[in-house]
């Protein structure tokens, strides 16, 4: 049996880009419980400053994450993105992005798509039969589709 995974992606505005990839990927913004949160803050574990209403929910203010649909009552999913506050600003390209399969669907319709929402398409490319688009989400991570 595998291991399951879990990508961290730092991000200036975690719950945003959370729903962003949420949205691209058909998967599902992990609920937060706010009465856990309000608990945590109640018993001293945690300050209101750590919070934010997000969506009219009481979430965590430096973290989202996202799984796919059928994993929502999985304890442990075996696929999670997290989506981890930072300020530090993107410096080069990613050392590591991932590839999103459409699954038939054009990727230039798609390409078109992504970009109404928020990506930048970076550039296209081949190899064999093989094509491409290379983009960047709405805060710079690279990502392909085909």
């Amino acid at each position: 049996m595998g291991l399951s995974i879990q990508i961290a992606i730092d991000s200036k505005n975690p719950h945003q880009l959370a729903d962003w990839w949420a949205e691209t990927l058909q998967w599902e913004v992990e609920p937060q419980d706010a009465a856990f949160i309000t608990s945590m803050i109640e018993q001293g574990y945690a300050s209101a400053e750590q919070t934010i209403t997000h969506r009219g929910n009481l979430v965590w203010k430096d973290g989202a994450a996202i799984r796919p649909p059928e994993e929502r009552e999985a304890k442990s999913p075996e696929r999670r993105l997290l989506f981890q506050h930072s300020e530090a600003e993107k410096s080069g390209k990613n050392r590591v992005h991932w590839d999103v399969r459409l699954d038939g669907k054009d990727k230039d319709e798609a390409r078109r798509e992504l970009e109404g929402r928020g990506a930048t398409h970076l550039w296209s490319a081949n190899q064999g039969p093989h094509s491409w688009h290379t983009m960047a989400d709405p805060e710079g991570n690279e990502f392909c589709i085909s």
